[in-house]
């Protein structure tokens, strides 16, 4: 099974709240104490976080449910119910999060970047909260909300310096092997790379950067064609690219097209997918110069080959030629591209203001009144009780769910539902 995964499906739902409790205090001496019934505890929330620690999305391939603490109940003696925990979920840096219709919420793009994705229901409230001069008695209380609950997509773009890109076996892999620990699986066939592989670089002068391994892109890469767009994202936030042509295709047959026909193919692609990649700092770099004995001694060094592809330089990632000059060159660009690079004021979050309510029509004519805050009027403990009636009828008249259904058109004895519950609307 493959160890790096990089885009799932992620089920989040908030710990439901406590109800709060019916109590009424209970003396020596006391003949009828007043009412003393705890809230509930609120439910935990499960927050989003960027974690430069974590690798990739596989934690989440198999097991994609995930599930905050629910808040304990009230007890008497206005004892408050505790609240959950929240739960943290830790995922890649350079992970975006999106909705099932593919809209962004959020972009975590640097550890400590977090994102609430799912809110933990409000704890009910107990009937000591009910006690008022007209109510002496109140012997009803609040249910607990229930905690959001969402399918969510996550994607995750690689967070390099630089990107290495070319035609499948060109040598991108066994070049982030010879220039940095990574041990990518290396082997003579077409598409060897299926995920990609990150190396740090570190050089004697000090200098440190991240190297990405891109699978192989083809031509049409950037309409989907061989899993291109999951390669290509990767791709879209490294600050310098390397294109590995391969200058032994048309011998070997690895590529079978020639030098300037790959950087064509690719920088088209580039373009494609995403136009300011094309204008992104670049080194047009020659491969496997090693198997063309007669251009051996250009490792290292600009070369020029026979179809016009001015290259910036050649290497052999077998024999170890050029490396240092490459890896020089690109250290070189890495802290031009980061001298010159705006710090983001922040990650993207886009989460919706919570909505009052909105009435809508059924398949039956009946009327559905939604939203939080309606819903949270009638979640009492006891309907049949004609305080808490009267209580819940008092909140969604300050609601303005009344002439919200009158001016749905809603008539007397029509059924009115709000959240679990069924109503027969009566005009006033």
């Amino acid at each position: 099974m493959s160890g790096f995964v990089d885009e799932c499906q992620l089920n989040v739902r908030g710990g439901d709240g406590g109800a709060g409790c019916v109590a009424f205090r209970r003396e020596a001496h006391v003949a009828k104490g007043g009412p003393d019934g705890g809230d509930g505890g609120a439910g935990g929330s499960i927050w989003l976080v960027a974690d430069r620690n974590v690798a990739s999305l596989l934690a989440f391939k198999d097991h994609p449910h995930r599930r905050a603490p629910d808040g304990t109940h009230g007890q008497g003696k206005k004892k408050h119910g505790a609240g959950g925990d929240d739960l943290v979920v830790h995922v890649p840096e350079g992970t975006v999060v999106l909705d099932r219709e593919g809209t962004v919420l959020a972009d975590l793009v640097s550890t400590g970047d977090r994102w609430l994705a799912a809110a933990g229901g409000r704890g009910g409230k107990g009937n000591a909260r009910f006690l008022s001069n007209r109510r002496r008695a109140p012997a009803f209380a609040e249910q607990g909300e229930l905690g959001e609950e969402q399918w969510l997509n996550l994607e995750l773009k690689l967070m390099a310096d630089v990107a290495l890109v070319g035609f499948p076996n060109v040598g991108k892999s066994t070049l982030i092997s010879r220039i940095s620990a990574a041990r990518p699986k290396i082997a003579d066939y077409p598409f060897t790379t299926l995920e990609p592989n990150l190396g740090v670089v570190r050089l004697d002068d000090g200098a440190e950067f991240i190297v990405a391994d891109i699978p192989g892109l083809i031509e049409g890469a950037s309409e989907g064609k061989g899993l291109g767009h999951r390669f290509l994202r990767h791709i879209e936030r490294a600050r310098v690219l390397v294109l590995l042509i391969d200058l032994a295709g048309g011998v070997t047959g690895t590529t079978a097209a020639a030098p300037a026909e790959q950087a064509r193919v690719l920088l088209d692609e580039l373009a494609a997918y995403q136009p300011d990649l094309a204008e992104r700092p670049r080194l047009l770099v020659g491969s496997r110069v090693d198997l063309l004995g007669e251009l051996d001694g250009a490792a290292g060094s600009a070369f020029t080959t026979e179809d016009g592809l001015t290259l910036d330089l050649c290497i052999s990632s077998v024999t170890g030629a050029g490396l240092a000059h490459l890896t020089g060159r690109m250290a070189d660009l890495v802290r031009a591209a980061r001298a010159t690079e705006v710090e983001p004021e922040g990650f993207i979050v886009h989460r919706p203001e919570a909505e009052g309510f909105r009435i809508e029509r059924e398949d039956d004519g009946s009327y559905r009144v939604v939203g939080r805050q309606a819903e949270r009027a009638v979640a009492l403990s006891d309907l049949t009780n004609l305080d808490a009636l009267d209580f819940a009828h008092s909140r969604l008249k300050k609601l303005g769910v009344d002439r919200a259904l009158a001016r749905a058109g809603a008539r007397e004895g029509d059924i009115v539902r709000i959240g679990g519950l069924n109503f027969e609307y009566e005009e006033d």
